[in-house]
This record gives structure tokens, sequence and C-alpha cells, in this order.
């Protein structure tokens, strides 16, 4: 019984190793955990075999494949219960009546709402909403949307690529920091913009970054809402994290979630070939599974640690999250091109952000016609903790009057400001 207990252990260990490799060099799940189980069951009777011969049993070889037979359907139960036990995805929700659709001729389909300039044909370029994540869209026009309209802006908010009612690609290496801004840029076009007016929250901050050192003559002004990293490789310990102050029971959820075996399968395979994860997990699923972990960590954006708006069901897109993630880490420095970049911009830094301050700091240092602020009781989620004063910062800076709040030029960080 030994020699087969310790057989088991060591061909479910070669088992996973040959899936592994297996997965690296195909894509489809029933090839390369077929494989994966045809090695573990092999290795299993090699090593019974060896163990019945060596205790004496009759018909050695019997007995090995009538064990391997056993272990075999065990590994395939506990897969079952396991890796192949699908995390549950969200229902499918009506998209409102506002949501219309660009074809692109990147190849994505992108879901856009728009409210138009109450003065038409508008003389203003028109303003764009740049969600977070990446791959968290928004649900609607955002807070300060309806009030620019009333300005005389076309305003637009649209889930990018991945996320959203938007296009999930097939192939999921095609989700890159390139493959946003040349959406972006399609749009541009398809609005027949020559400029437009840039707002990015969060990674929605890193994408106007990227699209000013790309097409910095396309960018009338830009508003950077407690954003993220212009380029993460200058933050080599990081740039911050919604999950430090999480209730006991949203760290339990979290933490089961993180513990998802078919999760912990899904991140093993995205190191080793992201379109077998893919194969293994597919978006409707995996999509799932991000929303309830965005869930989990909504109270890190605000300085109250409590949200109180309804989460929406406009679902998060993994794929996207995580291969637009890797690619961010590997591009070149865009802040060269910034540098000379003569575009108008606003920085709000927040008082309760998870994002470090270097991070906000940076874009204040790096774009020469910025003005930073710094706004109090406010966290990750500006507009939702300061939604006046967020909207009051938009309609002045974009109509070249004076700002509610000074600017900040301290390199340290403001009164209050949260340091993790």
């Amino acid at each position: 019984m030994a020699v087969i207990a310790v057989g088991t252990v060591v061909a479910i260990v070669a088992g996973a190793l040959a899936a592994g490799v297996a997965a690296y060099a195909v894509d489809t799940p029933a090839l390369f955990l077929g494989i994966g189980l045809v090695v573990a069951v092999s290795v299993c009777f090699l090593i019974s075999h060896w163990g019945f011969r060596v205790a004496g049993v009759r018909r050695a070889a019997a007995a090995a494949a009538g064990s391997s037979v056993v272990v075999g359907a065990a590994i395939v139960a506990l897969a079952a219960a396991t890796i192949l036990h699908p995390f549950p995805p969200q229902p499918n929700a009506e998209a409102p009546a506002a949501v219309r659709y660009w074809e692109l001729p990147t190849g994505s389909r992108i879901a856009y709402v728009h409210v138009p300039a109450a003065d038409l044909p508008s003389r203003k370029p028109p303003v764009i909403f740049l969600h977070g994540g990446p791959g968290t869209p928004g649900e609607g026009i955002p807070i300060g949307g309806a009030e620019l309209a009333a300005r005389g802006y076309d305003v637009y908010a649209y889930d990018q690529v991945g996320g959203g009612r938007s296009t999930r690609l097939g192939d999921v290496t095609e989700y890159t920091v390139r493959r946003q801004v040349d959406d972006l840029e399609a749009i541009r076009r398809r609005l027949g913009a020559d400029q437009l007016i840039l707002i990015g929250r969060s990674w929605g901050g890193s994408l106007t970054a990227q699209y000013i050192a790309a097409h910095p003559d396309h960018v009338a002004k830009a508003v950077f809402v407690a954003p993220g990293a212009i380029w993460p490789e200058a933050f080599p310990d990081g740039v911050g994290e919604p999950w430090n102050a999480m209730s006991p029971a949203q760290q339990a959820r979290y933490d089961e979630l993180m513990s998802n075996p078919r999760i912990l399968a899904l991140s093993l395979l995205m190191g080793v070939n992201p379109q077998a994860a893919h194969a293994l997990v597919p978006d409707a699923e995996a999509d799932s599974w991000m929303h309830e972990v965005a869930l989990t960590g909504r109270d890190g954006a605000s300085c109250s640690r409590e949200v109180t708006t309804p989460p929406h069901d406009n679902l998060q897109g993994f794929y996207v999250n995580q291969r637009t993630t890797a690619d961010f880490a590997t591009i070149p420095d865009p802040r060269p091109a910034l540098r000379n970049a003569r575009v108008p911009a606003l920085v709000m830094a927040a008082q309760c952000d998870f994002l470090r301050w270097p991070v906000s700091r940076e874009y204040r240092d790096i774009l020469p016609l910025s003005t930073l602020v710094d706004v109090q009781g406010a966290g990750h989620a500006v507009s939702t903790d300061q939604p006046e004063l967020f909207t009051r910062l938009l309609e002045t800076f974009l109509d070249d009057q004076p700002l509610p709040l000074p600017a900040y030029t301290s390199m340290d960080p403001p009164p209050g400001r949260w340091t993790r």
C-alpha cells in the first residue's frame, strides 16, 4: 500500500508537469490535460508494477493496471471537482438603451454612450472619459459628463476593448497598450475630430499618457484623475494596492476567491500559454471571477472606507486586465516624449488614494503644462467622494477659468495624504 501511495503522489506531480509542458505547445484543454492524465496513469503503473514485483505479488502487471485505473479515476474525479469545476458566470445583463457601438478598423467593436453638446454643432473638442482597470468600465456617462455637455462639449464614455460590452479578443495576446492607443486613435478619426479632450481615471490616466506620447498634437487638454503610473518600471516597489483595508468578511471572501483551484490553475497557465488559459477558462467565467474580486476591494477606493453606490453589472475583463498589465511592464519609457508634449493637463491627486504619492506627483513633474491639485476627502474614486468639487474642477479647467483649488507645488505629500 505504501508503494501505491508513493506512486499516486509521484504520478500526480508528473501528470501536472506533463500537462504544463503540453500546454506550452497546444491550446486545447482536452489535449494538454489528457496528456497529463496519461502520464500520471503511466507513472503510477510503472511504480506500482515495480512495487508489486518486489513484494512478490503474482500477476504484478494486472495488479498494477488495476491500481492505476483506480488512481486515474480518482485524478479525474479530483480534477472535475477542482480545476474543471467552472466558476459561476454572472447572468447576462441587457445593455441600456443608450449604449451604441463603434466598429473600428482595428477590429474592435466598442460599446459607448454619448451626451451631445447643448449647443449643436459644437465647436469644442469632444470629451472622452477613459475608465480604469485595465478592463474595468463604468456604466453610463460618468459624473461631470452631463454638466460638460451643458457647457457645449460632446461627451463620450466607452468600454475599452476586452471589457464591459466591447469586443473580447480571440487571441488574448493581442491585448496590449498599443492596441488601446490604436483604438482611441481610431475613435478620434471616427468622430472626425482633430483634437480630443481626455479625462482618464486610474489606468485611464496611464492610457491618456500613452496616447499623448504617441499623438501629442491630437490632444487639446487632458485630465488625470487619481491616475495610475505613467510607466510602471519607474516604481520597482509597486504603485499601491486597494487590498489593504478590507473588513474581515471581505478578506475572507478575497482569500476564498484567490485560492479557488481553477483560478490557481488559470494563473499558472497564464504564465505558460495565455491562449491555453483562455481555452480552459473562457471570458464569461474569468470576467465573473474578476467582478467578484473587484467587489471585495471597492471600499479601498473611498476615504470613508464605505462605498454606498450599488455595483453595476457592466463586467470587468479579466484577460485584457492581465495581458495589458503584463505588456505595460515591458513597453519603452514614454516620459521623454511626454516632457516635450505641450498639452495643458490637470492632475487630481486624492487624499486617500491607495496609489502612492510619487505616482500622482510624477504627472506634474513630467508634463510641462500641468497643474496638480490636492483633493481632500477623496479616495481613488474622486468623482464619487467629491462629486461637486470634481465637476467644478472639470468645468473650470476646460473653460480656462480659475480652478476652485490652488496648485499643489511641493515635492512632499499633501497634509493628510495617506502613505503606504
